[in-house]
């Protein structure tokens, strides 16, 4: 059943249960009431008939007659009885209506027993016990309420005729407020059949401000619309990426290992094998690097963390010492004493230890004399910066221009092995990181790395 129905039938079910309950309890007060006040009524009568009775009882029979003629016959249909206290009938109204539980009520009645009420159909019957001037006197009455069943009926017919109203006004207005409820859910609803994933843009579902549970389910649905989406840009850029990126390398790859196997010289084989696995490892190292910049980049889980970069930057050193055991890193740190706030930064250590191992296997592999010299500059407050500087062929103006784009390499790398990824996956990591990289040659023969970083010195 739609939300629609259910607010249309619930609503106005409750509301006309409601009404129908107030005004039944309304009618069945007012009958008792009713009740109550004319049996009052057969009361005060049969209290002033026994009085008058007392008066008069020594006059003669005319004066009785015309005392019930008077007095007596003012309801409509009425009976009265009134007894002595030996229980003698010592008068009886005119009427010929029959009252068939006279005996009843009469045996019943008693001085501690003063009265009794019951009904006979529509007509009121009420036993009475009454004392006056010493003398005990039982009374019946019998009579029927023309005047008060008119009142009675007439305020049945107006609670139906106003019920009838209040329901159709409450249909009315349900059906109002169902579709004034249920107008934003299928506002959502519609705007959610028109969402196209296969659209690369970014898609959001227009907020309902008409009310703060809908504002806050439209919220949820797009932060969860979002996180989809990036999902699926994260797998269509990761498979981009990484079949982009890696195309090249695997084609170098390859010629080197066929031209490998035309080589008959072993010492040649396993040197070139040394090599390859190298570039093999290099390579592992930037499928996972792309995949963490994929997941930055699409708001993935980035797994930043406080990282110092110092010892970052010495674990790397040591790995790659450990396969080129001749080259020689001289660190510098200026200035000499520093808050260790200045080497705290906040990234992803996977990626900025890729970055540094890229800066310093640039520096190994195209160093001309197996020395690089990297000074660690902290006296800048919320920024640290590391220059690598190693000596070698200066690169051209133009050559600077491509440094840092995918696959580009210079002049200088003429029998050098590499892919063109180191530099401008290190480029996209600083970036990611709100991080610089600069190159420069302040004199001839000597290039210099630099990169920046901001740290969480208070």
């Amino acid at each position: 059943m739609r939300i629609r129905n259910k607010i249309l039938i619930y609503f106005s079910s409750t509301v006309i249960f409601l009404v129908a309950l107030a005004f039944s309890g309304i009618f069945i007060l007012f009958s008792e009431y009713r009740e109550e006040e004319f049996q009052q009524q057969q009361n005060d009568k049969i209290q002033y008939t026994i009085k008058l009775i007392d008066k008069y009882k020594e006059m003669s029979a005319e004066v009785s007659y015309l005392l019930d003629e008077q007095d007596i016959n003012d309801f409509y249909d009425e009976k009265l009885l009134i007894y002595n206290k030996d229980k003698k009938l010592i008068f009886a109204s005119l009427d010929s209506l029959e009252i068939d539980k006279a005996n009843y009520l009469l045996n019943n009645l008693s001085v501690s027993k003063r009265w009794i009420e019951t009904k006979d159909e529509k007509y009121d019957l009420i036993g009475v016990y009454a004392e006056h001037n010493q003398s005990g006197y039982y009374a019946i009455s019998k009579a029927y309420d023309a005047f008060g069943y008119d009142k009675l009926n007439f305020l049945r017919n107006v609670l139906i005729g106003i019920f009838i109203a209040i329901a159709i006004v409450v249909l009315l207005i349900s059906f109002y407020l169902s579709n004034r409820i249920t107008k934003p859910i299928e506002r959502f609803t519609l705007m959610l059949n028109q969402l196209d994933f296969t659209n690369d843009s970014q898609q959001t579902i227009q907020q309902d401000n008409s009310s703060s549970e809908l504002k806050n389910l439209t919220e949820k649905f797009n932060h969860l619309l979002q996180r989809t989406q990036e999902s699926f840009a994260f797998q269509k850029h990761s498979i981009n990426h990484i079949s982009h990126e890696l195309k090249t390398p695997l084609a170098v790859l390859l010629t080197e290992l066929e031209r490998l196997s035309s080589k008959d010289d072993l010492d040649e084989i396993k040197i070139s094998l040394e090599e390859q696995i190298i570039q093999v490892k290099f390579l592992g190292d930037t499928i996972n690097s792309l995949l963490q910049i994929s997941k930055i980049e699409t708001h993935q889980n980035s797994d930043f963390q406080v990282i110092r970069i110092d010892d970052a930057l010495f674990d790397k050193i040591a790995e790659i010492n450990k396969i080129f055991p001749e080259f020689n890193f001289k660190i510098q740190f200026y200035p000499k004493e520093f808050s260790e706030g200045n080497l705290m930064v906040l990234g992803n250590e996977n990626l900025l230890r890729q970055a540094i191992a890229n800066l310093l296997m640039n520096a190994v592999i195209y160093s001309d004399n197996q020395k690089a010299e990297i000074k660690i500059d902290c006296s800048k407050k919320n920024e640290v910066q590391i220059a690598i500087s190693n000596t070698g062929k200066n690169l051209s103006e133009e050559e600077q221009k491509h440094l840092f784009t995918h696959f580009f390499r210079g002049e200088n790398t003429q029998g050098k092995n590499g892919f063109g990824l180191g530099l401008a996956l290190t480029k996209r990591i600083l970036e990611l990181h709100f991080g610089e990289i600069h190159y420069n040659s302040p004199k001839d023969d000597l290039n210099v790395f630099t990169i920046s970083f901001k740290t969480l010195t208070k």
